[in-house]
């Protein structure tokens, strides 16, 4: 595992919806497709990796969260999100209602 890769895994956690709202507010936080990986997606933007990035954003895997979706999460203020702080963004997944 690279060094960079070692140091995004311990910035990996979950987050309530509440938590990120600050993030959301500032423009920072993209919404990653369910069958990305966090960490890939953290690598990539950390080591400037323009062609992987560009192309799940126009595969429209990467995204920002739309208003419809931070409507739908205000509705519940406790919803969980696996989340990963790669500066300035907040990468997040939505984690799976049970």
């Amino acid at each position: 595992m690279s060094d960079l890769r070692e140091k995004l895994q311990q910035n990996l956690d979950e987050a309530e919806w509440e938590w990120l709202i600050p993030h959301v507010q500032k423009d920072a936080v993209i919404l990653v497709a369910e069958n990305l990986d966090l960490l890939d997606v953290g690598e990539a933007i950390a080591s400037d990796n323009i062609l992987s990035v560009q192309h799940w954003i126009d595969e429209q895997l990467l995204a920002k969260p739309t208003v419809d979706q931070v409507g739908e999460w205000n509705l519940n203020r406790t919803k969980r999100f696996n989340a990963l702080i790669v500066e300035p963004y907040v990468l997040v997944k939505e984690m799976a209602t049970i």
